[in-house]
């Protein structure tokens, strides 16, 4: 194999691959990235950790066809501390390596055989069904913190995506919140699929999306989920297993309604946050009459206060809340205002934006007992 390549063309597609390779495995050629061509103007690209497959094609001008494995971070490395300008990719006649050259710089890296690749899954996409990326992409980044990362709850490991003929849902929970969002499409009449996403491919998707505006093809296999972004497909395994029912954990009856400016309480929960206590994050918000206190204190670094004007005239109460979880919600939600609605200092509490546009975000945290 033998070819050049513009610089920015292979470092904007082999940045792609970083997270999907894996440093330590028991797989070596999992590190690598498959590189190959038939002889057209193009080279195919793809990296695979099993779980999680990423396809990709790059301009390319090709002397000879071939294919090469080379470690992925490495050649990433490289390429991008080249100077801008062409790249050039030379096969050894055995090989067990590649020449790359850029300029007056030139390397070697050592390959792995062809053979020893994956073969990955595969579909025509077929029978894809059309997501618009904007909608796709609030719906990852406003759900995808509340996975889990450690539950011994395999199912929970991932987000529920639902798509159906007139919307599509992605929810995620850990246990101790909930976050939904929801945004409208069109679609054919009676569609209905539903998947639960691993955590890394939400992170990998958001990536791809994140770079393109093109409108995603998405088609659920047998085990395996496909999502095609222009010259790009993800692939990604589904967890098999039972998602909980997470309409019921959506409180109906909470009579309380606070409204925040987004940007004040996230400077104060930072602020007062910095004296809560490491490990539990406890935060308390006291609700009166015109005002909300959030507060905090612990034996170890004091106690912090900071009260904030709303428009409330209701019973007073104290709900206690993990100081993370509130922020990970402001951090992104992009209305200007939020709402709190509440119940009592034991039931689930609900956090969600007014007036959001383009999508329904409604966010469910349970609140702490201290």
């Amino acid at each position: 194999m033998e070819l050049v390549a513009r610089k920015a063309d292979l470092v904007r597609e082999l940045q792609f691959f970083q997270q999907i390779v894996e440093r330590k495995n028991t797989i070596p050629i999992l590190a690598n990235v498959l590189i190959e061509t038939d002889g057209t103007n193009s080279i195919r690209l793809l990296a695979t950790d099993i779980e999680v497959t990423l396809s990709s094609s790059c301009e390319a001008a090709v002397e000879k066809p071939g294919a090469v494995t080379l470690p992925a971070k490495k050649l990433y490395e490289i390429v991008r501390s080249l100077p801008d300008g062409d790249v050039k990719l030379a096969a050894s006649k055995d090989g067990n390596h590649v020449t790359v050259s850029a300029d007056r710089f030139e390397s070697k890296m050592p390959t792995m055989p062809v053979g020893d690749f994956p073969t990955p899954p595969t579909s025509d996409l077929a029978n894809a069904t059309t997501l618009t990326s904007a909608s796709l992409r609030q719906l990852i980044s406003k759900t995808q913190f509340a996975i889990t990362g450690e539950d011994t709850r395999y199912y929970l490991n991932g987000a529920l995506f639902v798509v159906k003929t007139d919307s599509m849902t992605m929810v995620a929970t850990d246990g101790h919140r909930l976050a939904l969002a929801s945004a409208t499409r069109t679609g054919p009449k009676g569609e209905e699929i539903k998947a639960i996403l691993p955590r890394k491919t939400l992170a990998e998707l958001g990536r791809l999306l994140a770079d393109s505006d093109r409108d995603v093809e998405y088609e659920r296999g047998e085990n395996h989920m496909f999502f095609r972004i222009g010259p790009r497909l993800l692939v990604s395994r589904m967890i098999d297993g039972q998602f909980p029912a997470y309409e019921k954990v959506i409180p109906k009856g909470n009579d309380k309604h606070i409204e925040f400016e987004r940007d004040r309480l996230t400077s104060a929960v930072k602020r007062v946050a910095i004296l809560s206590n490491e490990r539990s994050r406890a935060l308390k918000f006291i609700i009166d009459k015109g005002k909300v206190d959030v507060t905090t204190s612990s034996p170890e670094f004091g106690e912090a206060r900071e009260p904030l004007t709303v428009d409330y005239s209701g019973t007073g109460m104290t709900i206690c809340f993990n100081a993370q979880y509130v922020l990970d919600f402001l951090n992104v939600v992009d209305a200007e205002v939020v709402g709190l609605d509440v119940k009592d200092d034991v039931s689930q509490a609900v956090l969600s934006p007014v007036a959001a546009e383009g999508y329904s975000y409604t966010y469910v945290i349970m609140p702490m007992r201290v």
